[in-house]
């Protein structure tokens, strides 16, 4: 059986990899002032935060119209046997629901959503291995059980540089975004039950994303990662990082992916995150 592996922009995949390994994207959208944009198709990361700086009204996101889902499964089927196809938490977004509406438009696709549960780079841990699964000749119900046990291993956290966004946006409850401004803090974020919630509250930045480096050091002692620096237009910052934690962790793999217009509407320019993931198979 042969198996296509889709995943939604939100992942924020390199193009390279996604060539490397045949991954399919279907993009989420973002409008500002009145116009709309597909993620990575119209607008790059670096225009969208030209674009949005400073205080104007926040954009809206929103996830692929069911006909893009159709008219990709379609494509996909004439290729394919079955897909696995991949996004972002359910709980911030209604992209799982359009995949698995999308799938019963297609009946000669087998197709299988999975809830990653979470977003950004550590999103794309689950559509790169499920690709290497694919690719060696996999079943799909058997891939989709190896990315449920992934779910045990899979850690993100993340800091934003102003709460305001999550809060305007919906991700982040208003009393919770009031006590951070009031406070100056800088959260430690994290996802539980599918939704964005404070892990610990911390002063300052450079604390946050040191009690972040910490929590990876945990997993790392005893077992080879996989990890992501995750920045929202902060590049040398998150090459800075990626540095210190490699000299510290060199059973750790990393990589410096980005929040792109979706996810960065929602967290804000300046958000740092890092993502992990235990090392399985090649």
């Amino acid at each position: 059986m042969k198996t296509a592996i889709v995943t939604d922009t939100t992942a924020y995949l390199p193009d390279d990899i996604k060539a490397e390994l045949g991954i399919h994207t279907i993009p989420l959208l973002v409008t500002i002032d009145g116009k709309e944009f597909k993620e990575d198709a119209d607008i790059t990361t670096e225009a969208f935060y030209d674009m949005v700086r400073g205080k104007g009204p926040l954009p809206k996101t929103s996830q692929p119209a069911i006909g893009d889902f159709e008219s990709l499964f379609s494509e996909l089927a004439k290729d394919y046997d079955a897909v696995i196809t991949i996004h972002l938490s359910s709980g911030i977004s209604g992209t799982y629901m359009g995949a698995i509406q999308a799938a019963e438009l297609v009946p000669e696709l087998e197709v299988l959503p999975f809830d990653s549960e979470i977003s950004a780079y550590p999103q794309g841990f689950y559509a790169i291995r499920a690709a290497q699964l694919a690719n060696e000749g996999v079943e799909p119900r058997a891939i989709i059980e190896e990315l449920k046990e992934m779910q045990k291993d899979v850690k993100a956290y993340f800091m934003v540089d102003d709460l305001s966004h999550l809060q305007r946006g919906g991700r982040l409850s208003g009393a919770q975004a009031l006590v951070g401004g009031l406070l100056q803090v800088k959260p430690v974020l994290h996802f539980v039950d599918k939704v964005i919630v404070p892990f610990e509250k911390i002063r300052t930045s450079r604390k946050a994303m040191k009690r972040i480096s910490d929590l990876l050091s945990e997993d790392a002692k005893n077992q080879l990662l996989d990890a992501a620096v995750i920045h929202a237009n902060r590049y040398d910052d998150a090459v800075e990082w990626k540095k210190h934690l490699e000299e510290k962790h060199p059973n750790v793999d990393f990589t410096i992916s980005h929040f792109g217009p979706v996810i960065g509407t929602h967290l804000g320019e300046g958000a740092m995150g890092l993502g992990w993931v235990k090392r399985r198979g090649t």
